[in-house]
């Protein structure tokens, strides 16, 4: 049973996977919210965003990859799927949230995180530039990808003016990753403009 996160709580995910975690799936999820009918077009529909009018929205997830001292050491994102090291790797941009289940995951083998990594920080922009009024349901779950089992959940119910999500972390605690579900609005189009809101959870 997977535990569903609230905002600032922190776990080890070992415990909580009942033994330890190498490969896990950061799967991020959202819906464009239902403001009309009109956004349920059928096929052609969910392909051109509703039909048009602006519903389709572009979130992006990213992992920034940051060291003891809080400088970045890599980040993966849709500008480059793969970590330098191998060790993470992105499955591609989803553009419009159709579907259910996550629209976005990020593929991490922690046994291979070089040991200069101290931790992982895992956002979500919306790179087309609407905010999170428009998106409803936005969540970030870790999974085992030995078993495909949810370990744990974090769903954020914060919409409003913010155009980003600091989502989660994955950091390493006396030789053991844990996770911090940080749930930090922030704005910018991509991970870069990020930054400056995202280095003080590193």
């Amino acid at each position: 049973m997977a535990v569903n996160l609230q905002k600032g709580q922190k776990i080890s995910l070992s415990k909580e996977a009942g033994g330890t975690l190498t490969q896990v799936k950061m799967g991020l999820g959202w819906d464009v919210a239902q403001s009309s009918a009109a956004n349920k077009g059928g096929f052609l529909g969910k392909l051109f965003g509703g039909g048009g009018g602006g519903d389709s929205i572009d979130l992006d997830a990213s992992c920034i990859m940051f060291d003891s001292n809080k400088q970045p050491i890599d980040a993966i994102w849709f500008g480059q799927l793969n970590s330098k090291d191998g060790s993470i790797v992105h499955t591609g941009d989803n553009r419009t949230g159709a579907g259910d289940g996550d629209d976005e995951v990020i593929n991490v083998d922690l046994s291979r995180i070089p040991a200069s990594v101290q931790s992982l920080v895992f956002t979500v922009n919306s790179f087309t530039g609407q905010t999170f009024e428009t998106v409803e349901n936005a969540f970030c779950r870790i999974v085992n990808a030995s078993n495909n089992s949810e370990v744990a959940r974090y769903n954020l119910s914060s919409q409003g003016s913010h155009t980003a999500m600091i989502m989660a972390k994955v950091y390493r605690h006396n030789g053991e990753w844990k996770m911090h579900a940080i749930g930090e609005t922030a704005s910018g189009r991509t991970f870069k403009d990020l930054m400056p809101a995202v280095t003080p959870h590193a």
